[in-house]
């Protein structure tokens, strides 16, 4: 099996498996990182799909930090009530940043490996963008797991209220 076409089970393992912790998923903020990254994955495998067919791509300029960002511009008053995640939930996000972080090893690889520059370059662009899906996942693990310490770190903040350069 060439790389192009395991990149594709990949992509479908994972669509699969963020479409499922999304629906479990109770938190309103993991909920929708799932939701999101699913839709990267979605146009991933429609990248995979047009280089197996031979077709040119040009893939979006599509930054997921930036779509995580907006997502917690637009749930801030939610994030602010604690919620405790469930075991489930935490584990979930832990299965996620591995794939990502497998995804990552695999198109590294898969671009040293490309039989030609298109494939090399969709390869190296997939590589940026699992990477920016394993920090947002850890980000929001973190978030779940104790958001307290996540505004904390988050907002640069020190106990004593003082700014950590003065």
């Amino acid at each position: 099996m060439n790389a192009v076409k395991i990149a594709m089970k990949m992509e479908t393992d994972a669509i699969d498996f963020y479409r499922n912790a999304a629906e479990k998923v109770k938190n309103k903020v993991g909920k929708k990182m799932f939701l999101s990254i699913t839709g990267d994955e979605l146009r991933h495998l429609q990248m995979l799909t047009d280089i197996l067919k031979g077709l040119d791509i040009k893939p979006k300029d599509v930054n997921p930090m930036k779509n995580i960002k907006t997502i917690f511009e637009e749930l801030k008053q939610e994030m602010m009530e604690r919620v405790e995640a469930t075991e489930d939930e935490l584990s979930a996000f832990k299965i996620a940043m591995d794939m990502e972080k497998e995804g990552v090893d695999f198109y590294k690889k898969a671009a040293a490996e490309a039989q030609s520059a298109k494939e090399k370059a969709l390869f190296e662009r997939l590589v940026k963008e699992e990477e920016q899906h394993y920090a947002v996942f850890s980000n929001t693990y973190f978030f779940m797991q104790d958001s307290g310490s996540w505004f904390m770190w988050e907002e640069y903040s020190i106990v004593d209220g003082g700014t950590p350069w003065a």
